[in-house]
């Protein structure tokens, strides 16, 4: 089997995902695991007497043989992969090749390794997201005091600080993290239970040998490090596989949200964040000045892949009719590895965007200069009321005046606001022009953000130092 570039490949084969990653989902990697299998399934044949030394010793010394062109020639034959497999060991194995196998079903091996798999791969995600959330911390310390505007319904709010807004970033990103540790110490595997479940072959193979179908598979399982599910029909449950992606999923939603925020702060129009941008990167192909957010949109596009993925696991799970069905077989075989290929691209280009982020504090101030004012208006009103004035009949007063300065500024005109109401006689009654001068200046109304966004950067190296 050989691919080139003259016929479709997969951008995850080589584009998309880390080549750590792409090597536990490879073809070859998947053989080796069901070769593992294989071996230890005979060891534990062995102490129940089934097997002898040399059979399981012979196993042992061809187990890293792989030969998947010799495996493919018998699959095109049998049309059964992983007997294809069994066939190309057993024929490298002349003393073991025999007992290859002997009273398993397909699941029985192709399972575990899918578990054994999909736990190395939770162990690079979990990985990247610790390497992401140590750059996060960083950055929310040094940017704890930057005050911006802050947007709801997109348009402008009251201030904020970057490093209190990438807080709530990492925030998202811990609760995922908690939930992949949490997930990775459930994996489990099918075990060794046969066709359907029941053991009745394991049975059948160790009757008169005193050891219990149960002990001969705690003895593999044990050896591989992967608990079995108590239950099992011909596969484990497939609402692993559903629980797994939805784990990714949620690490994609907290990382297509700081994209699609890193994408619209991008823009000119506000201009305050910008992705990384090389001296020889070209922006596009027709309009030369461009600066497109090309990285942040991959991220998004990978990202609402992975969430599409959830629901083929949902339905994997759900349609797995009676002891199962087959018609979950092929799109696995697609959807584990590119969920995890996509997963752990969006980790990695997230780590390079956030850790060489671009900050112009100078549109921050520009924004905070041109909006800020209006957000200001509710120091006004609260120093206003607190002297003894109406507080819903100032309210409506400052909107009024709000909607004109508003109006003004939309026009291109300068901000007329603070001169409306420092000359405002409503006003006047309870506040000094000077005090309504200071109190609307915006930047300092930024609350408690920067000492809250200092603290949780605290909590959160605590927890990454600590492995929490």
């Amino acid at each position: 089997m050989s691919f080139t570039h003259d016929q479709f490949v997969s951008p995850f084969s080589w584009r998309y995902g880390s080549p750590e990653m792409r090597a536990i989902w490879s073809e070859r990697n998947k053989r080796l695991t069901w070769r593992r299998l294989w071996v230890e399934l005979a060891r534990a044949q062995q102490h129940a007497g089934l097997v002898t030394a040399e059979q399981v010793a012979d196993l042992e010394a061809r187990a890293g043989d792989v030969d998947i062109n010799r495996a493919l020639e018998i699959e095109a034959h049998i049309h059964h992969d992983l007997m294809a497999e069994v066939q190309t060991f057993a024929e490298q194995a002349a003393v073991g090749g025999g007992i290859i196998h002997l009273g398993a079903t397909s699941m029985d091996v192709e399972d575990n390794a899918d578990a054994l798999r999909i736990r190395a791969s939770l162990d690079l995600i979990a990985a990247a997201l610790d390497d992401l959330l140590a750059v996060l911390a960083r950055q929310i310390e040094r940017l704890a005091d930057v005050p911006v505007m802050a947007f709801t319904h997109i348009q402008p709010a009251e201030p904020t600080t970057m490093g209190y807004r990438l807080a709530m970033y990492a925030q998202d990103l811990l609760e995922d993290r908690t939930t992949l540790r949490l997930l990775r110490g459930t994996i489990r595997g099918k075990g060794f239970k046969g066709a359907v479940g029941t053991s009745a072959s394991y049975a059948e193979l160790l009757d008169g040998t005193g050891i219990s179908p149960a002990q001969l598979e705690r003895w593999i399982m044990e050896a591989l490090d992967l608990p079995a599910y108590p239950i099992a029909t011909q596969t484990y449950t497939r609402k692993q596989d559903w629980q797994v992606l939805s784990a990714l999923s949620g690490i994609a939603g907290s990382l297509y949200k700081f994209a699609f925020d890193l994408r619209l702060l991008q823009s000119p129009v506000i201009g305050e964040w910008g992705e990384p941008f090389g001296s020889q990167q070209v922006g596009s192909s027709a309009m030369p000045f461009k600066r497109n957010p090309i990285n942040a949109e991959k991220i998004d596009s990978l990202s609402r892949l992975i969430a599409s993925l959830v629901e083929v696991t949902w339905n994997n799970h759900a349609h797995s009719l009676l002891e199962r069905t087959l018609d979950d077989s092929a799109n696995r075989r697609e959807m584990l590895p590119v969920a995890f290929l996509a997963a752990d691209e969006i980790l990695h280009v997230s780590t390079r965007i956030l850790t060489d982020i671009r900050i112009d504090e100078t549109a921050a101030a520009r924004n905070l200069e041109r909006y800020g004012v209006f957000a200001a208006i509710e120091r006004v009103l609260m120093s206003a009321a607190k002297r003894g004035a109406n507080r819903q009949l100032l309210h409506e007063h400052l909107r009024q005046h709000s909607m004109t300065a508003w109006a003004a500024v939309a026009q291109g005109q300068p901000n007329p606001l603070v001169d409306l109401l420092t000359q405002s006689s409503m006003l006047q009654a309870a506040l000094s022009a000077d005090e309504i001068r200071a109190l609307l200046n915006a930047s300092a109304y930024v609350g408690d953000a920067p000492q809250r966004a200092r603290q949780f950067a605290a909590i959160l190296m605590t927890q990454l130092k600590e492995n929490v």
